[in-house]
């Protein structure tokens, strides 16, 4: 191969791609193979050749690349197609091609990274504050005396929290359907308008009964929240890149938790005012929640091909890049009864037990960390003061655990980890039998129950996503597995009972037994699936180290090149 094709750039590589010809039109169409072996061969079809014959690669610019990938039509299989059409077809059916000959600078990759983090990463974080704050407000409202002022009894703030899960169940999967569908630009900001404007009414409620139909609709509008942005995440980075980026996101919901204390110890102190403190509360975050929703509608990108932030050379490889290591394949189409066969290897299974495991856990910190720490004797605004530490804590360590995942490309041990801090927490606390005398222990076992709780969540939504990169299937499963997770806010919200209060042993018990399992689960899942890589690799007498194309992932298990992403 000449020294001319061996420093082929990165725009000549992608005129390269936009060229071959399409093999899955009808069997007997030629398919050429391109392999680049450490830049020691190149092999080109005839077409490739006659039309590249003219040029040098030194006279092709990336500008005028992306220019004959949007307006040069080709002729595939007698249609007439755009280029950018050809590049989905060709690139998506050949995975040696997005391996080998797709190499895009790393500068320029980490420069797009780098808009793509700047853009998306602070305004979903800031999203899903408002999302944690108007679901997990009630808590800090009790601290208040909501309870009294609407004349609860016996368990009826238990059913207040239990009521919200049951229309998060039954319309997370439709409409996280429905955005992969309509657009998650479209569907998410009408979902957080929806349950912003729920939060202003819960201010106006004069009774449980009230309440409770406000609850069942703030479940219904913030069912497929979580889902969507797991999903939306998926199209813009690769699979080492994901967990970081969603710990990122995720982690404003421990700073939400955090906040949600600050902003209930300032508004709390509100006095002479016509309203309760409570009230304003849910006026204040409500309000705050539907003017964010309003301007997340114009701020978020529909998807890489469409970012107004990238120049026109950043567009076209950023597409590119997620087709090579990728938990999507941008741009499919939905089958819905495609995307349900996802459920019917046994894998998914365990993910969906993962998620029942990691929901309760984490459901309990959330809705009761004020009630927990309120054993310890302090007052009701200082109680609200004393959960900010513990949950800025859970961001770090969520943190932390996400950035180490992804430089070591591991999710299971991290998971097994995020499962046995809280568990090792609530162990603690309840070995502790006076507090007061032991006002400093029980408090640090409070660091420990929020230090674990979010990562499993975090990086289990990653760790399907990076081994389905159809994004049908992966909206289904997240559809079902998020809200799986939430459902369990019903164990936890009827196992912290008012009779039980202040110890809670039966809550702190049974969540401790949910972590372990968890802890148990994520192991034993990852150890198969090392086995089951290792078994694939002496087959074929190679080691690549999971890195495998998206599609020779999109064919699963039965795909000779397919790898667990560990």
């Amino acid at each position: 191969m000449s020294s001319a094709a061996t420093n082929l750039s990165t725009a000549v590589r992608i005129e390269l791609a936009v060229q071959i010809e399409v093999y899955h039109c009808r069997k007997d169409v030629y398919r050429p193979k391109y392999i680049m072996d450490h830049g020691t061969s190149l092999e080109t079809s005839p077409l490739l050749e006659s039309q590249n014959s003219s040029r040098t690669p030194q006279t092709i610019s990336p500008e005028s690349t992306y220019d004959a990938m949007l307006k040069r039509k080709l002729s595939t299989c007698g249609e007439s197609t755009d280029a950018t059409a050809l590049l989905e077809q060709s690139v998506l059916a050949d995975e040696d091609l997005v391996a080998s000959v797709v190499d895009i600078d790393p500068e320029l990759e980490r420069a797009i990274c780098r808009k793509l983090d700047w853009r998306l990463l602070p305004a979903l974080s800031i999203m899903y504050l408002f999302n944690s704050l108007d679901k997990s407000n009630l808590g800090n409202a009790k601290t208040d005396g909501i309870d009294i002022d609407l004349g609860f009894t016996a368990n009826q703030y238990n059913l207040l929290l239990s009521v919200f899960y049951i229309p998060y169940v039954l319309f997370a999967l439709p409409l996280t359907l429905l955005g992969k569908r309509y657009g998650v630009t479209r569907i998410l900001p009408a979902l957080m308008f929806g349950f912003g404007l729920m939060s202003v009414i819960s201010s106006a409620c004069q009774n449980w009964a009230g309440l409770m139909v406000v609850r069942w609709f703030l479940g219904m509008f913030e069912s497929a929240f979580f889902p969507l942005v797991i999903y939306y995440l998926t199209t813009f980075y690769r699979r080492g890149e994901l967990a970081r980026r969603l710990a990122v996101f995720y982690a404003a919901s421990n700073v939400a938790s955090a906040f949600s204390g600050l902003l209930a110890f300032g508004v709390f102190q509100i006095r002479n005012s016509i309203l309760a403190g409570w009230r304003w509360l849910f006026i204040i975050e409500g309000t705050c929640t539907v003017f964010a929703a309003i301007g997340a509608a114009f701020f978020l990108p529909r998807d890489v091909s469409s970012a107004r932030f990238l120049t026109k050379q950043e567009r076209a490889l950023a597409f590119i890049r997620i087709q090579s290591d990728s938990s999507a394949v941008v741009n499919e189409r939905l089958n819905i009864r495609e995307a349900l066969k996802v459920f019917r290897h046994p894998i998914s299974w365990g993910w969906l037990i993962l998620e029942v495991c990691l929901g309760v856990p984490l459901q309990s910190v959330t809705l009761f960390l004020p009630q927990i720490v309120e054993r310890l004797g302090y007052s009701t605004i200082r109680t609200n003061l004393y959960t900010v530490a513990p949950n800025v804590t859970g961001a770090i360590a969520l943190l932390i655990l996400a950035f180490a995942s992804d430089r070591y490309r591991l999710r299971s041990a991290f998971i097994a980890i995020g499962f046995a801090l809280p568990v090792i927490g609530f162990i603690a606390y309840l070995s502790i039998t006076d507090v007061t005398a032991h006002l400093h222990e029980a408090y640090f076992a409070c660091f420990l129950m929020t230090a674990g709780t979010a990562t499993p969540s975090v990086l289990l939504s990653t760790w399907f996503s990076n081994n389905i990169p159809s994004e049908g299937q992966r909206a289904a499963l997240t559809g079902v597995g998020v809200p799986l997770a939430n459902l369990m806010g019903i164990v936890s919200s009827n196992i912290f009972r008012e009779q039980d209060k202040p110890q809670y042993v039966l809550g702190l018990v049974v969540t401790a037994c949910f972590g372990a399992v968890g802890a148990i689960v994520s192991v034993l899942m990852g150890t198969w699936m090392r086995f089951d890589n290792n078994q694939r690799e002496k087959r074929q007498n190679t080691w690549i180290f999971a890195q495998v194309a998206t599609m020779a992932l999109g064919a699963g298990p039965a795909h000779p090149g397919f790898r667990w992403f560990l």
